[in-house]
């Protein structure tokens, strides 16, 4: 019997879920399977993959096929570069100490690299809240804007109503001075009256 480990999806539209199982060939990609191996979530950044490795090494030593997606998780854990070594170990390449000690060194490394993305991952989602915040508060402080602009008359108006009061103002005056005029004016022919009067008294 072909076995092969492989996914099966689960979870809802746009919003799937996996569970790597190990299953014969023939059968449909979600119905029967042999052994189930762990799950599989792409939906977080980074992608959570919860996997059994003693028990996925086990069937990759006995000749289980991995498809393509699960190669790509079995080399991800470190499950492909185990068999590698292991290979390299009963060839007497290697001692089973190094063997583990390069398995470890690689482990580390890995660990170093994913806590790296998941440090990089938060951040920007840190930025980005922020950049949101910032432009919701400059919406706010633009709708109050435009509220107060609404609420308050038009600078115009306002403007030739203080032109109107000025010019007013600088009429009065001139209309108060002009009266005085107006008044000297009429008491200057009385006066001239007054000294033609006498003269002709005099002749």
């Amino acid at each position: 019997m072909a076995t092969k480990i492989r996914l099966q999806r689960h979870g809802k539209k746009g919003r799937p879920f996996y569970y790597i199982v190990v299953a014969d060939a023939r059968a449909p990609r979600d119905g029967r399977f042999i052994e189930r191996l762990g799950s599989y979530n792409p939906n977080t950044n980074p992608a959570t993959i919860d996997i059994n490795f003693d028990k996925a090494l086990d069937w990759v030593n006995t000749g289980a096929q991995p498809t393509d997606t699960c190669r790509a998780i079995l080399s991800y854990k470190g499950i492909l570069y185990k068999k590698h070594l292991q290979g390299g170990v009963q060839k007497g390449a290697l001692t089973e100490e190094q063997a583990e000690a390069k398995f470890n060194a690689w482990l580390e490394q890995k660990e170093g690299k994913i806590s790296g993305k998941k440090v990089s991952v938060g951040k920007a989602k840190e930025d980005a809240k922020k950049a949101a915040l910032a432009a919701e508060a400059k919406k706010k402080e633009d709708k109050a804007a435009a509220i107060a602009a609404r609420n308050t008359p038009p600078a115009e108006e306002v403007e030739v109503a203080d032109e109107e009061v000025v010019a007013e103002a600088e009429e009065a005056p001139v209309a108060e001075a002009e009266a005085p005029a107006a008044e000297a004016e009429e008491a200057a022919p009385s006066a001239e009256a007054e000294t033609e009067a006498p003269a002709e008294d005099a002749e």
